[in-house]
């Protein structure tokens, strides 16, 4: 007779732990839902559960959704925040080390949670990331708190959402919306070092390797940012000199930015006299710009004089030759050039721009 009825018990079990596996799909007034945005190279991903007002209009801030820290009546916690949403943790993921308002956090999943206020919120996230709710919710877990304002809402949001706004390279507002109530924050990366990082680990690959242009282009970022010359330099050697590499214009003249970065200038005038006699008109225009960009006027106007020389009958040259007498502030030789272009450009784009040259510099205007 025990034997039966621990047959009977067993399989029970095992009919409750198969019941409990079924998977239905998500719905009713809590709906699963993931956004995820990349901010530079840093991947922010948030999985949370999607209350409805319902009618409860009025009645969801300091009502259904309580006012700071509180004793909810079940589980261990006598001081729990709100769980920013429904049902299990809302989780934010970050691939990389990312800053909250300000304050550093680092890469990893974190579990999420808010305690509300009417005018501010304190948002929290845990190193505990897999609790339900926040019947649990233990302070000693917190990786970060941070204190936010609350904003107002000219239209209610029926269904709680996470939004992405207001991006740049390297930052992006997220903020929970709900009702006629949101709580925006601010979460940056350190765009510069995840991207040497992200360089460092395509060192080895054949990604990095294979291609002259993938290493030129990683010393190129280091030169235009101004950081981590050194090992840029030895970049910028390996895309001229290895297997894969090419003697270039792009190739040697980003060395030689580098090599003048360091204070080698005589080194670096010696690699760019090697550099202009492989250099097409449009190169040498865009590296004029780009001298431009650094404030090095006199030796982009040489770079626009030697274009013109090169090919008078071109429209970068022209174009070059007509911002070298714009920078000198020499209007009539630098609309004379201008014209110049007007019948040397064949595409609609092209075309536009000259007209624009012309008629700045007809109007008094700088380029």
């Amino acid at each position: 007779m025990i034997k039966t009825t621990s047959l009977t018990a067993c399989l029970l079990l095992a009919v409750v732990t198969a019941f409990a596996q079924i998977t239905f799909p998500s719905g009713g007034p809590n709906r699963k839902a993931s956004v995820s945005q990349y901010i530079g190279n840093t991947e922010v991903r948030i999985d949370y559960n999607r209350p409805i007002v319902n009618g409860r209009e009025g009645k969801i801030w300091g009502g259904l959704v309580h006012y700071g820290f509180a004793d909810l009546h079940y589980g261990t916690s006598k001081a729990a925040p709100w769980r920013a949403g429904a049902n299990e943790n809302t989780t934010f993921t970050f691939s990389t080390d990312v800053s909250i308002e300000g304050q550093p956090l680092k890469a990893g999943k974190y579990g999420f949670f808010i305690a509300m206020g009417p005018e501010k919120a304190t948002i929290i996230f845990s190193n505990v990331s897999t609790a339900w709710g926040s019947f649990y919710y233990d302070s000693k877990d917190d990786a970060l708190r941070v204190e936010v304002p609350v904003a107002k809402l000219n239209e209610s949001v029926e269904r709680l959402q996470y939004v992405f706004s207001d991006e740049t390279d390297d930052a992006a507002i997220v903020s929970l919306q709900w009702e006629k109530v949101k709580v925006p924050f601010k979460i940056s990366v350190d765009l510069e070092k995840e991207q040497i990082a992200a360089f460092r680990r395509e060192f080895n690959s054949g990604i990095f390797y294979r291609y002259w242009q993938n290493m030129q282009m990683a010393a190129n970022y280091c030169l235009m940012h101004n950081i981590n010359i050194d090992e840029a330099i030895g970049w910028a050697e390996r895309s001229i000199n290895t297997y894969f590499g090419e003697k270039n214009f792009v190739t040697l003249s980003t060395y030689a930015g580098l090599l003048e970065k360091k204070g080698m200038k005589q080194k670096a005038d010696s690699v760019m006299k090697k550099a202009y006699p492989l250099a097409t008109t449009l190169q040498l225009y865009s590296y004029g710009r780009t001298l431009e960009n650094q404030k090095r006027t006199a030796e982009a106007i040489a770079i626009y004089k030697m274009n013109y020389e090169k090919t008078p009958d071109d429209l970068y040259a022209c174009m070059g030759i007509t911002r070298g007498y714009a920078l000198q502030g020499n209007t009539k030789e630098a609309l004379k050039y201008a014209n110049k272009t007007l019948p040397l450009a064949k595409d609609t784009y092209y075309k536009g721009y000259s007209e624009e040259i012309v008629a700045k510099l007809q109007a008094g205007k700088p380029l």
